[in-house]
C-alpha cells in the first residue's frame, strides 16, 4: 500500500494541530520565561503531545522524531511517521515571532523501497494555520522579481547567488515549515537551503508542497528521499513551477562554475 487513507490525513492534521495548541498555550502562559527554558520546555511538551497522540491512534506505526531516540526498526517498517514536534525552537522562544511550526509526515514503503510521503501536515500555530497534503492551498499568482526565503541565521551562499542571478529578494525566516508555508501561501516564490537539516526538517513541508504542485528537490535536482539510515538531508529546494527551471539552472550553472 503506497497511499494514505482519509484517516491518515486526518491523523496528520490532528496531530499537528493538537501539538500546536499545546505549544501556543505554553507560550501564552510563560510570556516572561527565560528563553532557554522555553526552548527546552517547548521541545519536551511538543514531543510528549505528538508522540502520545500517535501512540494512541496509530499504535502499530513507527515514529521517527527529532526529539526521540532513532529506532532502527523504522528502516524495515512499512509505515513511519517522520515528525518534528517543534521546528523553529529559537523563534518559538522569542516574543512576537510567528515563524515556528509543527511537522507531521507519513512515509509509506512502496515497491522500489524508496517509499513515498503519503500524508503530511504543517501547523503554523502562531497564525492559526494548518497546511495539509490532502487539502493543499490554492497557489496565488507569483510575484516578480521572485522572493526567496532563507534561514535568518545562516542564509546559504547558493541562495545569495541565486538572488543575484534572478534579481530576486532574500527574505529571512525561521522554521523550514514556515519557509515552505510562505511559498504555499504566496508570500515567496522559492526556498533554498544548504547544510544543517535532517529528514524531519523537510518531510512534512515537502509532502504538502508536492501535493500543491510545487517543485521539490535537492540542490542538484536529485529527488528528496526519506526514511533512509542517514538522518541528515542537508539541502533542499522548494519553489513555484513557474520559476523552477530558472532556479535550478542558476543553482547548477553556478555549481559547475565553482567546480
Amino acid at each position: 500500500m503506497t497511499e494514505a487513507t482519509d484517516s491518515d490525513h486526518e491523523v496528520a492534521r490532528s496531530a499537528a494541530a493538537r501539538t500546536g495548541e499545546v505549544l501556543r498555550d505554553l507560550r501564552r502562559a510563560n510570556r516572561d520565561a527565560d528563553p532557554a527554558w522555553l526552548r527546552k520546555e517547548g521541545d519536551r511538551a511538543a514531543q510528549a503531545a505528538l508522540a502520545g497522540y500517535l501512540a494512541e491512534v496509530r499504535p502499530d506505526d513507527v515514529v521517527f522524531s527529532e526529539e526521540a531516540a532513532d529506532d532502527p526498526v523504522r528502516l524495515t517498517a512499512d509505515r513511519v511517521w517522520i515528525v518534528d514536534p517543534l521546528d523553529g525552537t529559537r523563534e518559538f522562544s522569542e516574543v512576537g515571532r510567528t515563524d515556528w511550526a509543527v511537522h507531521v509526515a507519513l512515509w509509506i514503503r512502496d515497491g522500489d523501497e524508496s517509499g513515498t510521503l503519503a500524508a503530511g501536515a504543517v501547523a503554523l500555530p502562531a497564525v492559526g494555520v494548518v497546511l495539509t497534503a490532502d487539502e493543499p492551498p490554492a497557489l496565488a499568482t507569483p510575484h516578480q522579481p521572485p522572493r526567496i526565503v532563507v534561514s535568518r541565521t545562516r542564509p546559504p551562499a547558493e541562495a545569495v547567488r541565486l538572488a543575484e542571478d534572478l534579481r530576486g529578494e532574500l527574505v529571512p525566516m525561521g522554521s523550514a515549515g514556515a519557509k515552505v508555508g510562505a511559498v504555499l501561501r504566496g508570500e515567496a516564490e522559492a526556498y533554498v537551503h544548504s547544510g544543517g537539516q535532517y529528514q524531519w526538517d523537510s518531510a512534512a513541508p515537502v509532502a504538502v508542497a508536492r501535493a500543491a504542485g510545487l517543485h521539490t528537490s535537492r540542490l542538484d535536482g536529485s529527488p528528496l528521499v526519506y526514511n533512509r539510515a542517514e538522518r541528515a538531508l542537508p539541502d533542499l529546494v522548494v519553489c513555484r513551477q513557474e520559476v523552477a527551471v530558472a532556479v535550478m539552472r542558476a543553482l547548477n550553472d553556478r555549481s559547475a562554475d565553482v567546480a
